[in-house]
């Protein structure tokens, strides 16, 4: 079974307790300011792991509480996977409980446990009144019908209890996509003394492995993963719910900011104008006004922009879903289906919040057929449908895309005639951008292997697909490959796949030491030293000795004999010349020694490789000559 990650955060009023109960829960206390300290309350994310076994990993995101640190709390839940709403016995449901309500209703958390906390500090009978409050204000939330946990976590009563109900809830939960695109709102950037740069956040999406090519969006800029840590652990890849801290080669802390993305991939649009479909707060304190300033949280990013409605000019209060348009001041990177809260910046307060439509908005009239074709946009048409079936899934039958689209046969039919959709192995439907994507991939990868391994033919075809396998299908990836090869993007040799105008060469800065190896080699003609000693002789490093050897002998400017000795190509050409002119059919080692003047050292290995090449044949104590 393939492991799952998982993030749940802790959301409630300020001093209710969710810093203890990070801390009763994990053993580690995720104050860590010295601000945070003195006052006593959560300013920055805390973040602390939780449980891991080989089936699932939990980490925990104790989000602020204070009215002033909302902006954080909303980076901390956007995404996490389940809530703890703590709610403190002795005082209820508070303001700051209410407004994290709304906040989580509108980010789509689907998933809630509730924990009333500081319970040594009430009788029982209190409890049970806090516990009616609560029950009352979770109506229509994603906390109704939640579990309920009694905890202090000074005297640990209830935790035990609490950690089981979070571990087993999430054993039951699906894990985010972990083989889309990867994409890292970041929330954190630091810098640590001797290795750079070091960006922090919670893994949306996809998965990044050490050494990778990324993008930090929306500004553009290429990095390079040198190091990943997951929980203070060093970790070769994280994966999409994984807390992850990357250290990235390429930009100064100063140019990276909260809010900006980590991504793999540039299918991922940047925006300034979006169509969204959003909810407001059930007690609207003041007017929603058209084009009135708004402030955007959507992932990490804090955004100021305008909202613009088509089918009226102010809300007072409404129940259901309002289709308009969000027009920002700065660009932000987004897609279809991405959660968000709207704030008002003056006076601050929550007003509401919703999901991307078309992260590429245009500018519309004012009137119903606005609204009608946001509708229709909303539902989305076959054609998207379609494509964000495939844009998840890679690859489908039609089958599957049915299931998935909700189409009828026929309707998808028609729409996976058109050029955009791949049929492959006869029975796969996937996305033309995707193979696309896939050889650029593909491409990228073997321009650095060959950078990285000049002397080496290219990337065995096997290894190719294994390293790509996380994120896309065998057969897939076997297609892209072999069409790759077809279209002449890359091209084969043997079980090898390389560049097209790629040359397998020795680097210029080992070019004369390996002439100098070879003149040496070949100076001694059949009884040479160890092959080692003409290596650190020449000055060349282990290194670099064993690509360079392959390379050698693939050229046929050296011949291996054993894992000590090698001769010269051309010493060794002449001498089973030589061999050949002075032996009959057939012959014994008795005559080849006569013949080349070679002791048995040399003879027998020298024998034996022949044997390899398939120029003699050994019976008994002979060998015949096969060509």
């Amino acid at each position: 079974m393939e492991k799952r990650y998982f993030t749940i955060g802790m959301a409630g009023h300020i001093d209710h307790g969710k810093t203890s109960l990070t801390k009763a829960l994990t053993n580690v206390d995720t104050d860590r300011l010295k601000e945070e300290k003195a006052r006593q309350i959560s300013i920055e994310l805390g973040f602390a792991p939780l449980y891991e076994d080989q089936e699932i990993q939990i980490s925990v995101i104790d989000v602020p509480g204070h009215e002033r640190f909302i902006r954080q709390m909303i980076a901390g839940v956007a995404g996490i996977d389940l809530v703890v709403l703590v709610v403190a016995a002795d005082e209820g449901v508070m303001p700051q409980t209410k407004e994290h309500l709304n906040i989580l209703k509108f980010l789509g958390v689907k998933s809630g446990i509730v924990a009333i906390s500081k319970i040594d500090r009430v009788d029982e009978e209190f409890i049970d009144l806090v516990k009616d409050d609560i029950l009352e204000e979770l109506t229509g939330t994603v906390f109704k019908g939640a579990p309920f946990v009694l905890v202090d976590s000074l005297s640990k009563k209830g935790i035990n209890e609490i950690k089981e109900l979070i571990i087993n809830t999430l054993k039951e939960q699906e894990m985010r996509d972990a083989k889309g695109a990867f994409r890292m709102p970041i929330d954190q950037v630091f810098t640590v003394k001797g290795q750079g740069t070091v960006v922090r956040g919670t893994v949306y999406e996809g998965n990044v492995e050490e050494g990778q090519v990324l993008k930090i969006m929306p500004k553009g800029l290429e990095v390079r993963a040198r190091q990943i840590q997951v929980h203070h652990h060093p970790a070769m890849k994280a994966f999409a719910g994984q807390r992850a801290a990357i250290n990235i080669s390429g930009v100064s802390k100063e140019e990276i900011e909260r809010g900006d993305v980590l991504v793999s991939s540039e299918h991922f649009i940047v925006t300034k104008t979006v169509d969204v479909v959003i909810r407001v707060v059930e007690e609207l304190e003041h007017l929603i006004k058209q084009r009135m300033p708004i402030k955007l949280h959507i992932g990490t990013a804090e955004v100021m922009g305008r909202i613009v409605f088509f089918d009226r000019n102010e809300i007072k209060e409404e129940n259901g879903e309002i289709l308009c348009q969000l027009r920002l001041e700065d660009e932000i990177l987004t897609k279809r289906g991405d959660r968000f809260i709207l704030r008002r910046p003056s006076p601050q307060e929550t007003i509401g919040g919703g999901w991307v439509i078309d992260p590429r908005g245009n500018k519309y009239r004012f009137g119903n057929q606005t609204i009608e074709e946001l509708e229709k946009k909303k539902v989305g048409t076959p054609k998207e449908r379609i494509m964000a079936a495939l844009m998840e899934a890679k690859s489908l039958s039609l089958t599957e895309l049915i299931k998935r689209t909700a189409l009828e046969e026929t309707t998808l039919k028609k729409h996976l005639a058109n050029q955009e959709f791949v049929l492959y192995n006869g029975k796969e439907y996937t996305l033309k951008l995707l193979i696309e994507s896939m050889e650029e991939d593909i491409f990228d990868q073997l321009q650095e292997f060959h950078q990285t391994h000049p002397m080496k033919m290219g990337i065995n075809k096997a290894e190719l697909i294994q390293t790509l396998q996380k994120k896309f299908p065998k057969s897939l990836l076997d297609f892209v490959v072999e069409n790759g090869i077809s279209n002449g993007a890359f091209k084969r040799k043997g079980q090898f796949v390389l560049l097209t105008d790629f040359v397998p060469h020795i680097p210029k800065s080992w070019a004369k030491r390996t002439e100098g190896l070879l003149s040496d080699l070949k100076r001694d003609g059949l009884k040479v030293r160890n092959l080692n000693d003409y290596f650190t002789a020449s000055g060349i490093p282990n290194a670099v000795a064993y690509d360079l050897k392959k390379f050698l002998e693939d050229q046929n400017l050296l011949t291996a004999l054993d894992e000590q000795f090698a001769y010269h190509g051309d010493v060794y050409n002449e001498a089973v010349e030589k061999l050949q002119r002075g032996t009959g059919a057939e012959f014994e080692v008795g005559d080849a020694k006569e013949v080349l003047d070679l002791s048995r050292k040399y003879m027998i290995p020298f024998l034996e490789r022949l044997d390899a090449k398939g120029l003699t044949k050994r019976v008994e104590n002979k060998r015949i000559w096969i060509k």
